[in-house]
């Protein structure tokens, strides 16, 4: 089984993690192949040079799957990497929260296990398209969580005005916007008293940052909806952020939303649910107070 990993630069503390998950692979007879900057970043920091097949340094890359080391930002990252080639993602939990990289470290033995038997099972995850007159100069104009329009800095709100397939919805007037992914509702959504949509469902949600009038409520969509905004800015510009990379725009730029034409495929535990990660992650049924006893 061809593995690749991908790791972000900040995994001080977790060396002992990132050897046993080699170790397991290798135990597996994996054939095992590393993103370049992370390899570089452990023979540096941790003076650690695993044994490999290769090094992965552009794309298309032959992989039957991909584990991404870190957080939920370095699974997004990995996920844009990986684009439309359809190689599956396991997300390994060495950041903080960790909505998409759900998996522990101290569960390596038993997932490397289940992914090389093929215990596993594959969540389809959609993305958002961003098309406008100027181009997105990261080139990859997708989010797997969400497109947010924000205002700059300290600035006066900005101005947003929105249709659905072509009929007007409304202006915001707000900091912003986000048009968020089931699997973004868990992300910036959620920090603006977004709901939270379940991965089965076919929606999108805009939520307002910071609007103006206090009437003016998160809205959920179907997901083959045509989103229209033209912002407006006192400033003359404003940002477009798409999963954290973000992007200056002049005031009167004109966005077209949609769905994507592809799919990210992320991998799943037989045993493990979306439930689950709700009440773990945001203490579901837990009563904080029973810490200070």
């Amino acid at each position: 089984m061809k593995i690749g990993i991908f790791g972000s630069n900040y995994q001080t503390g977790k060396q002992t993690s990132i050897k046993n998950l080699f170790d397991e692979l290798k135990n597996r007879q994996a054939e095992i192949w590393v993103e370049e900057k992370f390899y570089d970043y452990l023979s540096k920091t941790f003076a650690f040079t695993p044994s490999v097949k290769g090094l992965i340094n552009e794309d298309p890359f032959m992989l039957d799957m991909i584990f991404s080391l870190g957080g939920d930002g370095t699974f997004l990252r990995t996920a844009a990497w990986v684009g439309r080639q359809e190689i599956p993602v396991l997300g390994i939990n060495m950041g903080r929260l960790g909505f998409l990289a759900d998996n522990n470290t101290s569960e390596l033995e038993e997932v490397v296990a289940e992914i090389v038997d093929g215990n596993y099972f594959l969540e389809e995850k959609n993305l958002l398209q961003l098309d406008c007159v100027l181009p997105f100069h990261g080139k990859y104009n997708y989010a797997l969580n969400e497109i947010a329009v924000l205002k700059r800095d300290t600035s006066a709100m900005i101005a947003i005005c929105a249709s659905l397939n072509d009929v007007f919805l409304t202006e915001y007037l707000a900091d912003g916007l986000i048009v968020s992914t089931p699997t973004g509702s868990t992300a910036y959504n959620l920090s603006v008293n977004g709901p939270i949509i379940l991965p089965q469902c076919r929606n999108v949600v805009l939520s307002p940052v910071a609007p103006h009038s206090l009437n003016v409520r998160p809205l959920v969509i179907p997901d083959d909806y045509k989103i229209s905004l033209k912002v407006e800015a006192r400033s003359k510009n404003f940002l477009i952020s798409l999963d954290g990379r973000s992007e200056v725009f002049p005031s009167g730029t004109e966005l077209q939303i949609q769905k994507a034409d592809f799919t990210i495929k992320v991998v799943k535990r037989q045993h493990h649910s979306f439930y689950d990660t709700l009440r773990k992650k945001l203490l579901w049924g837990t009563d904080i107070r029973e810490n200070g006893k």
